[in-house]
């Protein structure tokens, strides 16, 4: 039996009931905790992340999807405490600054931890000086920035600035997001992708991360 398909296959559907007896009878065959991971829950994000991209699935099927893969991770804790980490990389992610919205920024924090990273979550109404203080201590791979207002957007490029002041700007990658957001805004405040759904910030995230290594 393809168990890594099947688990691929719950999250995709997101068949939460289902899931943890399958990760369960996959670690007791001897599969490896990376590839039940990668090969198992992150394939069903990334299936489901197509779909998105096609316009077949839509924000509950994301939902529901992302609470299976989360139980997934759920049945796996003891397996992964006892083996290498298999995260993909470490993530910031924050609302700027006098932007008080949050529920675009959360899906796409779901999305990361669905699909292997860790991620750490600033909240709303993040300055500048908070992006640029825990990019220094928690030393990221990416830093994800959204805004839902055209009056706070423009903090924006304060971020991208306080990055580069304090040295921190070639060590991280920026990727903004947001609905008044596009590819030229990010290209002139600095930053080095702009992800229109949780799903390319994700792609974007990853592909960053691969070209880095």
């Amino acid at each position: 039996m393809d168990y890594l398909e099947k688990i691929a296959s719950h999250v995709e559907e997101g068949r939460n009931s289902d899931i943890g007896n399958c990760v369960d009878l996959a670690l007791r065959e001897g599969i490896p905790v990376r590839d039940v991971v990668e090969k198992g829950i992150v394939a069903g994000i990334e299936r489901l992340g197509e779909k998105w991209k096609e316009g077949k699935a839509y924000l509950p099927e994301v939902l529901i999807a992302v609470r299976a893969a989360q139980a997934g991770f759920k049945f796996l804790e003891p397996a992964l405490a006892k083996s290498t980490p298999v995260t993909k990389a470490k993530v910031i992610i924050g609302t700027i600054e006098g932007d008080m919205h949050s529920i675009g920024k959360d899906l796409v924090k779901l999305v990361l931890q669905a699909s292997g990273f860790t991620v750490i979550d600033l909240g709303v109404d993040v300055t500048p000086g908070r992006f640029q203080q825990v990019v220094a201590d928690e030393k990221p791979d990416i830093l994800g920035i959204s805004a839902l207002l055209t009056t706070t957007m423009t903090s924006i490029p304060r971020v991208v600035e306080a990055l580069t002041e304090s040295g921190l700007r070639p060590g991280v990658k920026v990727i903004l997001g947001g609905a008044p957001l596009d590819e030229e805004f990010a290209r002139k405040a600095g930053a080095d992708a702009y992800a229109k759904d949780c799903f390319q910030a994700a792609e974007l995230a990853t592909t960053f991360v691969q070209l880095s290594r």
